[in-house]
């Protein structure tokens, strides 16, 4: 590895053991205070000193980011990760239902098989007609080869009677195409990559929080970041960056995502000049547990499970008499808040999930993460209780603009997974279909860069470190104001604001109102203080970054969904109820231009499958 000084995948606690001489594990009984000042000059010794260099340097370290790096490294390619928390800390972890591939294992209705062209227009039909074509044949194609080779690596997946791997319903599917590890899916598959990349002893940056995209000469020639635990800034020059950060989340209030899930890798692009698209498309989980907003997998509707109001009724039927509770989360969604209008709902919007009648051995098989969710969180069990559930927000269609291969406007730079937008998913995901994304896409964009790198020169650091010299300005700028709006206040608005004005159901009144209140903020930000001085492990500076990046995307969210004059999908406005194929048959582009977010349109690749009213 050509680096000049690098840390080399190590924690940053094994650093600090390095450099102070002996172990951490003596030093158990040390006093916290002492801890910090240990921090402190560590932070003091290295600031700024730290760059490193790699051909291919991947952010995140989900499941897309993890992919993507064994086939770098397979390629013998000097590849890298940098990630926010741990990998087994990525929010892939709490994927839960499952996979999606067509294997045929468990017939449809009338002993039909499925194949991968029925995969394919379920897709597209849940996506409202606006996802690309191309990219939903590439993954439905792809998909049963990925979870065989996820089998081969050492993912245990749940199993048929016949020894063949088990499949489930889920939502918007024709036929029980959803493989699974019980109901923890997410957290087996990226344990599984976890340990191939391990076993490589691929570098691992973990807990650095990246500040900015370096570009020189029209292409992206690496990234700063801020190490955590100590409060330095590093650099990183490589010749390649994908982007695998996960969704965002977390700007609205009553989310299912993780406390990471910022939107730290869309905002670091459209800051760099590279636009988004689909900003607009945000899907809201019929099934999150009341008071938490922790998921209830849809798996648990696949094994049967129904949707109740206060009454005791099953008002799926007045809203997808085909589907029924196994309709697209954007139809069932919808059904809820309507129902919650007509005053069908218990106090607080919440109505019941039944698992009761799918037996004790069903659930404690198929669902046992679920059975312990709703006994640690909400105090029942389901085998003998109702779980109480509501709407939440839970995926970003939209992201970083991409092409088939994953590859951005600005060379050198790719993205994959949650956090870009090669549109398999248009207005409205299936439930199954993230995790084969992040997988397939993961090594198809490794895939790309392999093929392209050959061809980059090696980069300049001088832009890199120049790069890192602003920021370690910034951070002490932003560490001596005082007496500003307090930022988790901020934050609270914000969130509030965009679940209030940008929710399930939109109009243009409501959204100019939530613009002028993002825009306010905006302007606030500038004016926050932090209680915490230090630079060693101050969380708050870091989310202080992150509100930064999530107002740019509350905005970005909100000009989009203001502009598309129809309902689609997850999109649903009440001035607009009905789809409009002759205006908005197309994907919203979002460009960042003098520190103003504009919009432009470009087509959707049609193919295969001609739009169509979508009935359920």
């Amino acid at each position: 590895m050509d680096t000049i000084t690098s840390v080399k995948g190590i924690s940053s606690f094994s650093k600090l053991e390095k450099s102070q001489g002996h172990s951490l594990k003596e030093k158990h009984n040390t006093p916290l205070s002492q801890m910090k000042e240990i921090i402190k000059g560590s932070s003091k010794a290295d600031n700024l000193q730290n760059v490193h260099c790699h051909d291919v340097l991947i952010i995140g370290g989900g499941l897309t980011g993890l992919r993507a790096s064994l086939q770098a490294s397979n390629a013998g390619i000097n590849v890298a990760v940098v990630t926010k928390v741990h990998p087994l800390r990525s929010h892939s972890v709490a994927a839960q239902g499952g996979m999606n591939a067509s294997l045929g294992n468990v017939q449809g209705e009338g002993g039909s098989t499925d194949s991968w062209e029925a995969h394919a227009y379920d897709t597209v039909k849940g996506s409202d007609y606006l996802a690309d074509q191309d990219a939903v044949a590439r993954m439905c194609r792809e998909a049963p080869a990925t979870v065989i080779e996820l089998e081969h690596m050492g993912t245990v997946w749940s199993r048929l009677k016949n020894g063949k791997i088990a499949q489930r319903p889920f939502g918007g599917a024709g036929f029980p195409r959803t493989c699974y590890a019980a109901d923890r899916t997410g957290h087996n598959i990226l344990h599984t990559l976890y340990e191939q990349v391990t076993w490589r002893n691929i570098p691992v940056y973990e807990e650095f929080f990246v500040t900015s995209l370096v570009h020189d000469s029209g292409r992206c020639i690496g990234c700063t970041a801020i190490e955590i635990m100590t409060g330095n800034v590093h650099g990183f020059v490589a010749k390649a960056v994908l982007m695998a950060t996960g969704g965002f989340g977390r700007i609205f209030n009553k989310s299912t995502n993780a406390l990471i899930n910022t939107g730290d890798g869309q905002a670091l692009a459209l800051m760099a000049g590279v636009q988004l698209k689909d900003m607009e498309f945000v899907q809201f989980h019929p099934t999150t547990l009341h008071g938490t907003n922790i998921l209830i997998s849809e798996a648990a509707r696949g094994e049967g499970g129904i949707i109740v109001n206060k009454d005791g009724k099953r008002f799926m039927e007045r809203y997808a008499p085909n589907s029924l509770d196994l309709a697209p989360r954007d139809v069932v969604a919808r059904a809820m808040i309507q129902e919650i209008s007509k005053g069908n709902a218990y106090d607080g919007g919440y109505f019941h999930l039944d698992l009761r009648h799918l037996g004790a051995k069903l659930i404690m098989e198929r669902l046992p993460g679920i059975r312990q969710i709703a006994m640690d969180f909400a105090g029942v069990d389901p085998i003998k209780d109702l779980i109480p559930v509501q709407p939440g927000q839970h995926y970003s269609m939209g992201g970083i603009d991409v092409d088939i291969n994953g590859a951005t406007s600005l060379l050198g730079l790719y993205a994959a997974g949650e956090c870009a937008c090669i549109s398999v998913h248009g207005a409205n995901r299936l439930g199954g279909n993230s995790l084969l994304e992040t997988v397939v896409f993961g090594r198809l964009t490794a895939d790309k860069i392999i093929e392209d790198i050959s061809n980059i020169p090696k980069p300049d650091s001088r832009p890199v470190q120049s790069a890192m010299q602003k920021i370690d300005a910034r951070i002490n700028q932003i560490l001596k104001k005082d007496n500003g709006k307090h930022l988790f206040s901020l934050r609270d608005d914000m969130v509030q604001t965009m679940f209030d004005k940008f929710g399930i159901f939109r109009d243009s009144k409501t959204m100019k109102e939530g613009l002028l209140e993002i825009k306010n903020m905006q302007n606030e930000i500038s004016h926050v203080s932090i209680d915490n001085k230090d630079r060693a492990v101050n969380q708050a500076l870091i989310r202080f970054f992150e509100l930064e990046f999530m107002l740019h995307l509350a905005e970005a969210v909100g000009i989009s969904a203001l502009k598309r004059e129809e309902s689609r999908g997850s999109h649903t406005r009440a001035d607009y109820p009905l789809r409009d194929d002759n205006r908005f048959l197309k994907h919203s582009i979002v460009s960042f231009h003098n520190g103003k977010v504009e919009i432009s349109y470009k087509p959707v690749k049609l193919g295969m499958f001609k739009p169509k009213e979508r009935v359920y």
